[in-house]
């Protein structure tokens, strides 16, 4: 158990998508280094969503729809409904640090649906598609993090990984994304850069999670226990660049996006543990990445 169950979490409409025919784009994600490099082990091929995705017309055959998440007891029981608790958390505490902040429309869909920055999917995993201001998340992509990955992947670990792609809407709506563009791949790129600060991002609003609190003063989740936060710390672990190309066979760092295993262990861990000022990963020299 993650959330309050009596917590109040009825504040916000999170869309369930309809399906369409894919469009292009690019999108920015907790695990889009797995189009690269792991594909092959999902037995599938993931490369429309890295660089581009293909042009294509649109043919929807599902409105969306809007999830009816009430209680903190509908976030610990449904998948879609935890999403939307943490949508509602993320929202707040980012108004607070953040002067101006817009909020991502957040869509949880199931099986695939499109998106400008391509065709998302349980497969390729959660993503940000900057051009739309989009947080895409499918959680049954959490039990393929657990077979595929040997993820734990539970409550805490899921809101990690909202919290990060959270971050990655932080960078685009303050600019980080315009001043430090993609230059490539390696251990001391922006790519990788980018994805540590949204890991340091996602530990210090989970740090300060305890504390935030429904309309009726009641506090969302419950306090984190060491288990939870090393769940967290495991679902870092898992995403990392190293860790995800040793299931394949190989280990090239000139070819990271993401960070290995390590350094995002690390940088979640700093923003867990020394808030927002210290997450940020463009002030430090490569040593200093981890």
């Amino acid at each position: 158990m993650t959330f309050n169950p009596d917590a109040d979490i009825s504040g916000h409409k999170t869309r369930r998508p309809g399906r369409t025919a894919a469009v292009a784009g690019g999108g920015i994600g907790l695990l889009a280094l797995i189009a690269l490099v792991a594909g092959p082990l999902l037995g599938i091929d993931l490369s429309g969503l890295v660089g581009g995705g293909t042009q294509g017309g649109e043919s929807s055959s599902e409105e969306s729809t809007v999830l009816a998440c009430e209680s903190g007891e509908d976030a610990n029981t449904q998948d879609d409904c935890r999403m939307a608790g943490a949508q509602l958390m993320l929202d707040e505490y980012w108004t607070k640090h953040v002067e101006g902040y817009t909020p991502p429309q957040l869509y949880v869909f199931h099986g695939q649906t499109s998106t400008q920055c391509g065709t998302a999917s349980n497969s390729v995993g959660p993503f940000y598609c900057p051009p739309e201001q989009g947080v895409y998340i499918d959680p049954d992509f959490f039990q393929i993090m657990r077979e595929q990955f040997d993820a734990s992947a539970g409550n805490f670990a899921q809101l990690y990984i909202v919290g990060h792609e959270w971050g990655h809407h932080i960078q685009n709506i303050i600019g980080t994304m315009d001043a430090y563009p993609n230059n490539g791949s390696g251990p001391d790129s922006n790519s990788v850069r980018t994805e540590l600060q949204a890991d340091c991002y996602a530990g210090a609003w989970l740090a300060d999670a305890a504390e935030q609190t429904d309309p009726e003063g009641r506090p969302y989740l419950e306090t984190p226990t060491e288990a939870q936060r090393e769940d967290a710390l495991n679902a870092a672990f898992t995403v990392g660049d190293d860790h995800i190309q040793e299931q394949s066979g190989f280990n090239n760092p000139e070819s990271w996006t993401h960070g290995s295993s390590d350094q995002r262990q690390g940088w979640f861990a700093s923003g867990y543990a020394n808030g927002l000022d210290s997450c940020d990963t463009f002030a430090v020299s490569a040593d200093q990445l981890g």
